[in-house]
């Protein structure tokens, strides 16, 4: 334990999910974090729960002004911001022929311009510091290829994995780390959305696509939001130094590369 003591991070969408366990990891391993998220009320809730260690910071990562206010809060809230994952996302699926411009763009909105304009915000911090850094990026494995009626979130995804490599090669020079994690199947409430989705478009009963994904994983299970922990900690200490705008597979074996 205590990888991370006195460092400082911000985690976007840690109100719930993977983003919290992230949270809750990173405090238990030393650091201070903010709980960056859209919900307010929620990330306060969260904040309580980890204690002294946490604040709660409103945040829409579609919105510049926000994300500049979140970022500039964290900073007097803690000091500073030595590491940052941007996990904020959203998920979104349909037949090519159904793909709406209003829907394609508000996940590129989110998943994409939220990481890179967050990454930006909080690496122009970094800069000025001149202490160098930690960026961790959410990419999936759905990054890694093609799924028939997931077009647009497998093309944020991709696209999370390209930005990783050029900002990771952009930044290195100045002690800045930028690197990604790409999860499986990782069960939790979102999950009952997916798999009504796949009810719907795929003729299958209410359970029955979330049971075969995670029969499918070579592990034998889906993932848990704690299954991220590890890798995140990892990236997020001095042993990954000389690691730089690499993608690695959370995955319990799907995907290999």
């Amino acid at each position: 334990m205590n990888r991370l003591h006195s460092k400082c991070a911000l985690i976007t969408g840690a109100a719930q999910g993977i983003g919290k366990a992230f949270a809750a990891r990173y405090v238990a391993e030393g650091a201070r974090v903010a709980i960056a998220d859209i919900n307010l009320a929620q990330a306060r809730a969260t904040a309580a729960e980890l204690g002294d260690a946490a604040i709660a910071v409103e945040m829409d990562v579609s919105q510049q002004a926000s994300i500049e206010r979140a970022v500039g809060e964290t900073i007097a809230g803690l000091g500073q911001i030595d590491i940052l994952i941007n996990n904020a996302a959203i998920f979104s699926a349909a037949p090519i022929v159904e793909i709406t411009r209003a829907d394609f763009a508000r996940v590129f909105e989110i998943n994409v311009a939220g990481t890179l304009f967050t990454l930006q915000a909080v690496a122009k911090h970094m800069l000025a510091r001149g202490q160098g850094g930690k960026i961790i990026n959410m990419a999936s494995q759905a990054g890694r290829r093609g799924e028939p009626l997931v077009a647009t979130y497998c093309a944020s995804k991709a696209a999370i994995i390209s930005i990783t490599q050029s900002a990771g090669l952009n930044l290195i020079g100045h002690k800045i780390n930028v690197n990604a994690i790409a999860p499986g199947v990782v069960d939790g409430a979102h999950w009952d959305g997916v798999d009504a989705f796949f009810a719907k478009y795929e003729n299958k009963a209410p359970g029955q696509k979330k049971a075969e994904v995670g029969h499918a994983v070579p592990y034998g299970r889906m993932g848990r939001a704690e299954d991220l922990t590890g890798m995140a900690v990892f990236l997020a200490s001095d042993e990954a130094d000389y690691i730089v705008a690499q993608t690695y597979n959370v995955d319990g074996g799907q995907w290999m590369s």
